[in-house]
């Protein structure tokens, strides 16, 4: 019988900030939908891939926010904040803190043509045009903010392909120029912001790190995912030898299946470690699964799922990708059409009210299959459960006080 028993008195730490998002629900200049992201209490908004395909949109891409590379980084008149701003200042609005992709939106046809994933032209330069704009929204430079943006990614999944597997869809570039834009670029800006967050990469995917059986038979396994893994520990290498600082590594997962997530985000957790950067925080910036299964109570089931497996595994951060409007499979939080949310925008709404609660207590769950999570704060316990495989009855219990249940999700 799948169970779940909680411990209201036995305190785990706090109710972490994993139930952020990726793009958000916006339509032009329409954000009314962010009201939903307030009332979830979403942590996060990461801006990548609001940029637009073929570098026809205006927000948050370098290219996009200074369009001709040869001007003056200093002279505020070198950028169009218009568009990005409006976006920003809403998400502030709402209660969502911005995460700032510093790069390009993926060119899913780069093979065909590549327009704006090349490396830079000049490293140093492209790092005070990041300047300008961390300036203009931390420190209200060019008729700015001083709007709370802690972490700011530099590019997104350099190692998204591989020569002769697979296109690279956000790198036109060697490996080694990626580091070297990375050293060059984190060395000048946490000069100038010691006390923002800067990191990378944006990892493609750990997923080579399953138990054999399970990788023989697992799409994303192989020699890509392989690549992948070995540019993880280089990258780390180099920066260790240049003494480059990382305040957070970001990683991504598409797995269907959450027990394996649990594996992934322990192998980044030690791999840091393993090579000296016990405090740098792991985020799991975009994740989904079973995206065919997108407007289904099923999906909502396992996201509420990777929800409590984040939790546990002590994921810094996280950030589901996506929630925005649209009829791409990834944007599954949100009815293209009506805007209505889907069944999986309910696991972050009651995941928002263990936050709110703030304090992680003990869970004890019984059953394959069988995912929990529980908060106590405001003299209340809360818990989030899902049933992924086992039949029958979901008996719930709870010792020391009454606990509330905000939401279950079982497969039926």
């Amino acid at each position: 019988m799948a169970s779940v028993s909680v411990f209201p008195e036995r305190k785990e730490g706090r109710i972490l900030p994993v139930h952020g998002v990726g793009q958000p629900p916006f339509l032009g200049m329409d954000f009314s939908m962010f009201s939903t992201l307030t009332d979830a209490r979403i942590p996060f908004s990461r801006l990548h891939d609001v940029g637009g395909a073929f570098g026809g949109g205006r927000y948050v891409d370098i290219p996009n926010v200074f369009p001709d590379f040869d001007a003056d980084p200093e002279d505020p008149a070198s950028y169009d904040f218009v568009f990005t701003d409006r976006l920003i200042c809403a998400l502030v609005a709402a209660g969502v803190e911005p995460y700032y992709r510093l790069g390009v939106t993926i060119e899913n046809y780069a093979a065909l043509r590549a327009y704006r994933i090349d490396p830079p032209r000049d490293f140093l330069k492209w790092a005070k045009i990041c300047e300008g704009i961390i300036r203009h929204y931390t420190e209200g430079w060019a008729e700015g903010y001083h709007f709370t943006v802690r972490y700011w990614e530099i590019w997104n999944e350099p190692e998204n392909g591989m020569a002769g597997v697979k296109p690279n869809m956000m790198w036109t570039g060697t490996m080694e120029e990626y580091f070297e834009l990375y050293r060059v670029s984190v060395s000048y800006l946490k000069g100038r912001f010691p006390h923002l967050k800067f990191g990378g990469y944006a990892a493609s995917g750990v997923y080579n790190v399953l138990p054999v059986k399970p990788r023989d038979e697992h799409p994303y396994t192989g020699t890509l995912a392989e690549y992948r893994i070995s540019i993880f520990k280089e990258f780390l290498k180099y920066l260790k030898k240049y003494g480059c600082p990382l305040d957070f590594f970001s990683w991504h997962s598409y797995e269907d299946r959450p027990a394996y997530n649990a594996l992934y985000a322990r192998f980044v957790r030690e791999t840091l470690d393993e090579y000296g950067y016990k405090e740098t925080e792991s985020h799991l910036n975009e994740w989904n699964g079973e995206t065919s299964a997108r407007g289904t109570v099923h999906h909502a089931a396992l996201c509420a799922a990777n929800l409590c497996v984040l939790q546990k595994e002590k994921v810094d951060a996280a950030m589901f990708y996506d929630a925005r409007f649209g009829v791409s499979v990834y944007g599954a939080l949100y009815h293209p059409l009506t805007r209505k949310p889907f069944p999986a925008y309910y696991p972050f709404l009651a995941f928002g009210e263990l936050y709110r609660r703030g304090t992680a207590v003990r869970v004890q769950t019984e059953g394959e299959g069988v995912f929990a999570v529980a908060a106590e704060g405001e003299g209340k316990t809360e818990v989030l459960a899902v049933n992924l495989g086992e039949d029958g009855p979901f008996r719930f219990s709870a010792e020391g006080r009454a606990a509330s249940l905000c939401r279950i999700l079982t497969e039926e």
